[in-house]
């Protein structure tokens, strides 16, 4: 019985898929397993993808074709209990370049340390105003930072109510569950949720959001049909990116935007003129110096 009205809340709610703002594959890796059925993860698997599928998340109207790529990746790193355990979260998005086949990532990132509960068959509920648990607060934290980063690459701070919904998650996590799922708090590290919705809505970074709708919408989308503009752009999107991690030093949303955008950048500036791969050197060798060979490789 219990599967039978787990899969009739799946098909309801799949009817509602073409309104929905987000397309996203789920895959949980269960390969350090050594108890619990795998078939759990199944069940999970799927729960997840339509939670994150069917939920409506913004005032908007998407078409289907209109929808945001993204990728989520669940690799299971420890049973804590039957029903508990902790996972590292990979999540990636992407969007359309206009004129293009291409798809620009959005966001690389890997959540690592997730705790939660799961018993098979239970459906993911999130409310914007309360914390019912922690994989499913985790979960929309990071469909709020997509969307976010989308309607950013579109239009300056277009993403702003979104960051502010992750935000108000965040703010809904008491006390008690930050200190039992680490992520939540300042104190858990500085490369977790907490800093990294700080850092986005950080008056610091402000000047970053503007350079990221330049990098997308006035440099990439410009490219289909003004490549040496677009390119020219970029790099001076780039440059001002630089001028955010000189004024917030060492801030996740700078490490963030290299593991993303680090290939991308190479391959755009491969063909760019000497001036440019001077500048882009410069600038990414300072904001990501741990691939500093990587950059001087385009000249």
């Amino acid at each position: 019985m219990r599967k039978l009205i787990f899969s009739l809340y799946l098909f309801l709610t799949a009817l509602g898929l073409s309104a929905q703002e987000l397309n996203v594959t789920v895959r949980i890796n269960t390969q350090k397993l050594q108890s619990t059925d795998p078939k759990v993860f199944e069940t999970l698997e799927a729960t997840v993808r339509e939670f994150l599928n069917t939920q409506k998340w913004t005032e908007e109207v998407f078409e289907l074709e209109e929808r945001i790529n993204a990728n989520i990746l669940i690799t299971i790193q420890e049973e804590l209990s039957a029903t508990s355990f902790k996972a590292d979260i990979a999540i990636q998005a992407s969007r359309p370049v206009y004129g293009s086949d291409y798809e620009t990532p959005l966001i690389n990132h890997i959540d690592k340390g997730v705790t939660f509960f799961y018993e098979q068959f239970q459906p993911l509920q999130f409310s914007q105003n309360a914390f019912n648990d922690n994989l499913s607060s985790v979960l929309a934290f990071y469909a709020y930072i997509i969307l976010g980063l989308d309607f950013d690459s579109f239009s300056p701070y277009g993403g702003e109510p979104y960051f502010q919904a992750a935000q108000d998650i965040l703010n809904n996590v008491s006390q008690a569950a930050a200190a039992a799922n680490p992520g939540w708090r300042s104190l858990d590290g500085n490369r977790n949720r907490f800093w990294l919705i700080e850092n986005i809505l950080s008056p610091r970074v402000r000047p970053f959001r503007q350079a990221w709708y330049d990098y997308h919408r006035q440099g990439l989308d410009l490219s289909a049909s003004d490549v040496a503009t677009g390119r020219a752009i970029i790099a001076a999107a780039l440059e001002e990116i630089r001028n955010v991690d000189q004024a917030y030093p060492n801030s996740m949303i700078i490490q963030v935007f290299t593991d993303t955008k680090s290939q991308e950048i190479l391959e755009i500036f491969k063909r760019g003129t000497p001036q440019e791969q001077n500048t882009v050197v410069q600038v990414m060798t300072r904001i990501d110096a741990s691939n500093a060979a990587k950059y001087r490789a385009i000249k």
